[in-house]
């Protein structure tokens, strides 16, 4: 009985074991989806309502293991060097198949612009440096080869064009990410964003 027993719990650790270490797979595989250099040139050319955009995302200070930590870049195909948008992702594992990625802003942001190409050009810059921009972390999961989900309720704040909040819905394969940010005024009115639906960004690299 004892031999039995000893056998069981044997049984059960390496199972568990196996579990989590599948899990944590999972978050470098998103992780691994999420770097890299993307465009919508192919979206827009079919459709005048989207712009042609580059998406860079590069994963940063890969010795740390409190996370998955990416930079972000969005720039026009016409001034790439001159991103609008500049974002540091905190990718996390939440539950078994839940992930989270919260999102962060820097100061004076434009001095790290071409930091997916050089991470030297994040100097000093350090994960206790960065201002978390509360409520709009994205929370995905993982069904039928793909990472998909959004922002929750109306918790991230957004002043653009008279806005109050802006939501976020993603998804996330291994060659594209899917990006649909949208803001809405007080009424609930869109104010921002595409109308028909999110970016499509194909991967180049």
């Amino acid at each position: 009985n004892t031999i039995r027993f000893n056998l069981i719990i044997i049984i059960f650790l390496f199972i568990s074991g196996k579990s989590f270490a599948q899990f944590d797979q999972k978050l470098e595989e998103l992780g691994k989806w999420m770097d890299g250099s993307f465009s919508s040139q192919e979206q827009s050319k079919s459709d005048s309502d989207f712009f042609d955009i580059r998406l860079q995302m590069k994963r940063i200070w890969a010795d740390r293991t409190d996370a998955i930590w990416i930079y972000v870049e969005q720039a026009t195909a016409e001034a790439q060097d001159k991103p609008y948008r500049q974002r540091i992702y905190k990718v996390t594992k939440v539950d078994d198949n839940l992930f989270q990625s919260e999102v962060f802003v820097m100061n004076e942001p434009l001095r790290f612009a071409g930091a997916y190409k050089d991470e030297l050009l994040l100097g000093s810059l350090t994960p206790d440096s960065l201002i978390n921009r509360t409520g709009c972390a994205v929370f995905l999961s993982y069904t039928e080869g793909k990472y998909s989900g959004g922002t929750e309720s109306k918790d991230c704040s957004s002043d653009l064009r008279g806005a109050k909040y802006a939501t976020s819905d993603v998804i996330i394969t291994s060659n594209s990410i899917i990006s649909w940010d949208k803001g809405y005024d007080e009424n609930d009115k869109q104010v921002w964003g595409a109308k028909k639906g999110g970016y499509i960004f194909k991967r180049i690299e």
